[in-house]
């Protein structure tokens, strides 16, 4: 059986946001068994040789599926997806699109979001001016993001893809201040209708209810 390492007990900010959601959701989605191994990280568990040989960057989500052992979020619901053949369309065009904007979520999206949150929780505030960069960074990509919803249900294709589940859950986890996205109705509307579906309803509330605060 599918294997997937998450967490049991996670520091309280993070609780809600992890990375393991993303596999959780799309598991969910594609009802797919698995066995989950949840770890505690403010205990470091995730920091023991053992675990390093399936996470060399010792992060959560792994997911070891009858010998395929996967670290990397995007990557995993990419195969699951494949597995499945759910999620992503069975034609090659179809799947470059979705192949296209997991891509565009993990690094177009999230990497100013994250460079964000880093900075805010890093800095003194003693230079405005790196995180006003940072700010019209992350109003630049909203910018984008709006004008390609302006038309469109979903992001790569007409139907929920794993690009969505990605995308969405980068807008989820990745904005901290609600100002960053109130000027575009159109990404809200699109965050809130992916977070919307059961399956992430049904995955968050499982989650809330079993990782515990660090």
């Amino acid at each position: 059986m599918l294997k997937l390492y998450g967490f049991s007990k996670v520091n309280a900010g993070a609780r809600g946001h992890t990375r393991d959601l993303r596999v959780l959701w799309a598991l969910e989605e594609l009802q797919l068994p698995f066995e989950l191994i949840g770890l505690d990280h403010p205990a470091h568990e995730l920091n023991s040789d053992a675990y390093r040989q399936v996470s060399p960057f010792e992060q959560i989500p792994v997911i070891d599926d009858d010998g395929v052992v996967l670290s990397e979020s995007a990557a995993i619901v990419m195969y699951l997806a494949k597995k499945a053949g759910r999620l992503i369309p069975a034609d090659p065009v179809g799947q470059a699109q979705v192949l296209r904007w997991c891509f565009a979520a993990m690094s177009s999206i999230e990497l100013p979001l994250m460079a964000l949150m880093v900075h805010d929780w890093t800095a003194n505030g003693s230079d405005p001016k790196p995180r006003q960069f940072l700010v019209d960074w992350v109003h630049l990509r909203m910018g984008h993001l709006e004008r390609w919803f302006a038309d469109r249900e979903y992001v790569a294709t007409d139907d929920f893809s794993a690009a969505d589940l990605l995308m969405a859950h980068v807008l989820h986890s990745g904005v901290k201040d609600t100002s960053l996205i109130a000027p575009y109705p159109g990404v809200i509307a699109y965050r809130d209708r992916c977070l919307a579906r059961p399956a992430w309803q049904r995955t968050i509330a499982a989650y809330c209810e079993r990782v515990e605060a660090g």
